[in-house]
């Protein structure tokens, strides 16, 4: 078979095999509202349940990153979609919240994909066309659309119970499909590089940056993918089924279009693209942040109602933006590491990507924690304006030497 054949067959297998570690990966953003009825869980308790698989998603993805420079990523990925698929069964058989807590812990190794597939693909692609591959390739993001799409149905047909069974089924057939239609080519394996020359290229001041940057756009997008649904059902009383639907509007978007992100990046540079993207969630978290506000105004005729808020269709168009924003963020970011660090790429992916899982596991509860504290559901939003005010700060001082150097050569 021809190289540019093998390498669009990694490249499609690789996407969809990561878009189903997602979906798993994701699931507890519908399935943990019915359990937090069922479990009588606080808005705290719930964001926990929901984090739970980012926090062992985030912490593996070093480890595997490293294993993938050293093994392939053709075993790393199969293995660990394979492991995974006892844990998801397991959970239609849970009765308590510990059970869940415990056996979500395991199914989050699903998330740590990511780092094995993003230089398993990478390495196949030239640096020219590499930033589009793994745009391509975290396209797989997608994947939490895909549970909206497709848990709300089945929880509604034949109870939340099913939806484990039929992940666990799709995750096993997902592994052979993956192991059918990929490839190994040990030429892209580092020779004789031992783990403390992997792990040494983590002192270079570049990949804490990186992580600063991901763990924005792709921390925020796991927190908020997370928090949609029940939000929509708390906020606006919609049920379950239409909840998810206008929450897929900020998560489709948040992955599918990744792949134009790496296009974009390829083309404009990662630094640009990157910058443009913060400033559209700067605007559009400080406008979701505004709560649901009732005043009296004091006029010469006499007392006037008036209510500020968004109405949940300007709300959806606002997150359908910041979607489309950490899309490209995310894979702006990973251009970054790919012009940067081409011979680590597995050991620096994965300590990015841990950051912005890190993120992602914690952005759900402190949501809950300020929701359960204030009593104002927009204070989610609040809190990510606050983080996107910082990374523009960071980034403005962090590329100031680079901008003075392009400027004094002009």
């Amino acid at each position: 078979m021809a190289t540019n054949n093998k390498q669009l067959s990694v490249l499609v297998s690789s996407t969809f095999a990561f878009t189903i570690c997602f979906a798993i990966w994701m699931m507890f953003a519908v399935l943990g509202v019915p359990l937090k009825t069922q479990l009588g869980l606080n808005e705290t308790e719930f964001g926990l349940l929901a984090a739970m698989p980012v926090l062992t998603g985030s912490l593996v993805r070093v480890p595997l990153g490293i294993w993938t420079d050293r093994y392939g990523g053709r075993v790393v990925f199969f293995w660990l979609m394979v492991v995974c698929v006892v844990p998801i069964y397991l959970l239609a058989y849970a009765t308590e919240f510990w059970h869940f807590l415990v056996l979500s812990l395991f199914v989050g190794l699903a998330g740590g994909s990511f780092s094995v597939g993003t230089p398993y693909v990478a390495r196949w692609y030239e640096q020219e066309r590499r930033g589009l591959a793994m745009g391509v390739f975290g396209a797989g993001n997608s994947g939490s659309a895909l549970t909206k799409f497709v848990a709300p149905a089945i929880i509604a047909a034949y109870g939340w119970q099913m939806l484990p069974k039929v992940y666990a089924v799709a995750m096993l057939a997902t592994a052979l499909i993956f192991w059918v239609f990929s490839y190994t080519d040990r030429s892209h394996q580092p020779e004789k590089v031992t783990l403390a020359e992997q792990i040494k290229v983590l002192k270079d001041p570049r990949v804490w940056r990186y992580c600063q940057y991901y763990s924005v756009v792709f921390g925020g997008y796991v927190g908020l993918a997370l928090w949609m649904t029940k939000y929509y059902v708390s906020e606006y009383g919609f049920d379950l089924q239409l909840a998810a639907l206008l929450a897929a509007c900020f998560s489709l978007p948040g992955g599918v279009l990744r792949a134009i992100g790496g296009w974009i990046s390829d083309k404009y540079g990662a630094y640009k693209v990157t910058w443009a993207v913060m400033w559209v969630c700067w605007v559009c978290f400080f406008l979701l942040s505004y709560p649901q506000t009732s005043m009296i105004i004091k006029t010469v005729g006499g007392d006037v109602a008036v209510h500020i808020g968004l109405s949940p269709w300007f709300f959806t168009a606002l997150m359908f933006i910041v979607g489309i924003a950490v899309a490209i963020g995310k894979a702006s970011v990973f251009k970054f590491i790919g012009d940067d660090f081409t011979d680590n790429i597995g050991a620096v992916s994965g300590v990015v990507g841990l950051a912005g899982g890190l993120a992602g596991f914690v952005l759900p509860i402190m949501f809950g924690a300020l929701v359960d504290l204030t009593g104002v559901r927009s204070s989610s939003f609040m809190l990510m304006y606050g983080t996107v005010c910082v990374s523009l700060i960071w980034m403005h001082f962090s590329f100031k030497p680079q901008r003075k150097a392009l400027a004094i050569e002009a």
